[in-house]
């Protein structure tokens, strides 16, 4: 007997099948709402993701066009340049807004792609979105905290300084006037320092409160830190109209506060410099008024003083500065002091900061805020940053030939440093000179300097990370940072600004901004490195909420190279 049969390779089919299968897993369990339509437009099809975000059901979507998502923010305009591109293109990406079936408006990102049949006709668009809601409502919180002083609410430097520009800009078109008074409180200090700083802030907050009480709604208070003030005025007609002003906030200001039961007195110190008579731009009107504030208070104080020339003391002893500045890198007056870093999982010391002293002849030990900015205007901070990072360089190669190895080694780089494009180049030559391990070194930039030109400050920071060189962002939340070039830039800690840890236990938002940033750094995949940590109430909480690392006086001040050993050694065991 004779069987016949046939056969029938099916290992194809298998494989598509299972592709098939696949691809409708992902679909279906997608974390992003997918919707797809036909090309005319109508919804064939959407995902569970798609009704969770919008509230819509399958059935509800199917058949409709997606416009009917829409919020009414978007313009035609916009859209239109949307269907150009997918139809020029083949793939749009963008933020559109989007109302859900409750009524709630959102942003959304979406990315849309075509589908095409054998005739290269569409057949598909397939649109998958994700709510991005967090994302700008960070971003504004960053934005507000850019331009506001987080204590009083009031402006910042930052603030002050384009509320200022754009004061003078009008001012010089019109012919008008605008005056700076520049105010000091007296006797703060002394109760800072005798009831404690949680008393002076309520007495800043305070002050702030009648600084704004007692102008009009269109001029400018702003809080510059510590306890100085600024208002700006304009719109008037005589340099009277400042008195007057200066005179209302004497006796605003100098009313009695009564503060957690104590009975507390403070007068303002007043300068005042008007435009134009006094400077034709900022920078120069800010200076006369803080002179004329210095007059003020060799007055007497609790009294206001117009700048005159003869008010130039503070300028002169700047220029002192300046002088001094351009001949100690060549007479061997810097040093550096480290601060340890602790990793608050093991309490062990991670690394430390070289920190820069200048320690002059006359003056002793000048901490670095009054000679820095003094070097960033001059551009004595290149020669200067250099001196710190080859000296810094050095002593790591010390630290690891004591023993100490793999002590991580944070350097902060200025603007200057990071702008002229020879850092990689710098860098190289440190690693081979001394024989360090890249991964031991940490190169510090300051949110607002790598805001400045964000595209070249990730073309220089990307060389760094090819090289292997950890990388921070400095005092963050200092600045605005746009937190999509934050992803951008090839960065492994923020380091929260000490002004933020010391609100920590201050009010009942006092950890906002702490418990935000730790989340947005552990959310990119990075470590929050907290400074200025100097209680235990800090460190509990900061420890509490995940944060990775914490410097600042609670372990230690910055200590001189055999002082960080003897402490490191005896902290690692």
């Amino acid at each position: 007997m004779t069987v016949f049969g046939t056969s029938q390779d099916v290992t194809g089919q298998y494989q598509m099948e299972s592709q098939m299968q696949l691809l409708a897993s992902a679909f279906q369990y997608s974390g992003e709402a997918i919707l797809i339509t036909d090309h005319e437009n109508r919804i064939v099809t959407v995902n569970p993701a798609f009704s969770r975000l919008t509230g819509y059901l399958p059935a509800e979507a199917i058949g409709r066009n997606p416009r009917f998502l829409s919020a009414g923010r978007t313009t035609r305009e916009e859209y239109q340049e949307m269907w150009q591109t997918i139809q020029a293109r083949g793939f749009w990406q963008g933020e559109i807004w989007d109302r859900r079936k409750d009524g709630g408006i959102y942003p959304k990102w979406m990315s849309v792609s075509v589908i095409r049949d054998d005739d290269d006709g569409i057949r598909y668009y397939v649109a998958h979105f994700t709510d991005v809601s967090a994302e700008r409502e960070a971003e504004a919180q960053l934005q507000h905290i850019a331009h506001h002083d987080m204590l009083t609410g009031l402006l910042n430097r930052l603030s002050l300084a384009g509320r200022l520009e754009q004061a003078l800009a009008a001012a010089r078109r019109e012919g008008g006037r605008v005056a700076l008074l520049f105010i000091d409180l007296d006797r703060f200090k002394v109760i800072n320092d005798t009831l404690g700083h949680h008393v002076g802030d309520e007495l800043l907050i305070a002050v702030a409160g009648r600084l704004r009480e007692a102008v009009r709604d269109s001029d400018v208070v702003a809080r510059l830190g510590g306890d100085e003030f600024v208002v700006m005025l304009t719109g008037m007609e005589h340099s009277g109209s400042a008195a007057m002003i200066a005179e209302k906030l004497i006796l605003s200001v100098g009313d009695p506060y009564v503060i957690e039961g104590h009975d507390l007195y403070t007068t303002p110190s007043i300068g005042i410099a008007i435009f134009p008579i006094d400077g034709d731009d900022g920078q120069t009107l800010m200076k006369n008024a803080d002179a004329a504030m210095y007059h003020a208070k060799a007055a007497g104080r609790n009294n206001f003083q117009f700048f005159d020339s003869r008010m130039n003391d503070a300028a002169l002893e700047r220029l002192k500065i300046e002088h001094s500045l351009r001949h100690a890198l060549s007479r061997n007056e810097f040093l550096l002091h480290f601060q340890p870093v602790i990793d608050v999982a093991s309490g062990r010391v991670d690394g430390v900061e070289a920190l820069i002293r200048w320690l002059h002849p006359e003056q002793g030990i000048i901490p670095p805020g009054r000679f820095i900015g003094i070097a960033e205007e001059t551009g004595l901070i290149q020669p200067l940053g250099d001196w710190v990072f080859w000296t810094a360089c050095r002593q790591l190669a010390e630290f690891k030939a004591v023993g100490l190895s793999g002590l991580k080694m944070s350097i902060n780089i200025s603007a200057m440093q990071l702008r002229n494009g020879n850092l990689p180049v710098l860098a190289k030559g440190a690693i081979e000179a001394f024989g360090l391990d890249p991964a031991t070194l940490i190169f510090e930039v300051t949110e607002s300097v790598a805001m400045h030109q964000p595209e070249e400050t990730v073309r220089i920071l990307d060389q760094l990370h090819a090289m292997g060189i950890g990388l921070a962002i400095d005092d963050f939340g200092t600045g605005y940072s746009s937190l999509s070039y934050l992803r951008m830039f090839p960065i492994h800690h923020l380091k929260l600004d000490r002004s933020f840890v010391q609100e920590i236990g201050q009010g009942p938002d006092s950890w906002v901004i702490c418990d935000a940033t730790i989340g947005l750094a552990h959310n990119l995949g990075l470590k929050l490195v907290a400074e200025g940590v100097e209680t235990q109430e800090q460190f509990d909480y900061l420890r509490l909420q995940g944060c990775d690392l914490v410097q600042g006086f609670l372990h230690s001040r910055p200590l001189p190279a055999d002082e960080v050993i003897a402490f490191i050694r005896q902290r690692n065991g």
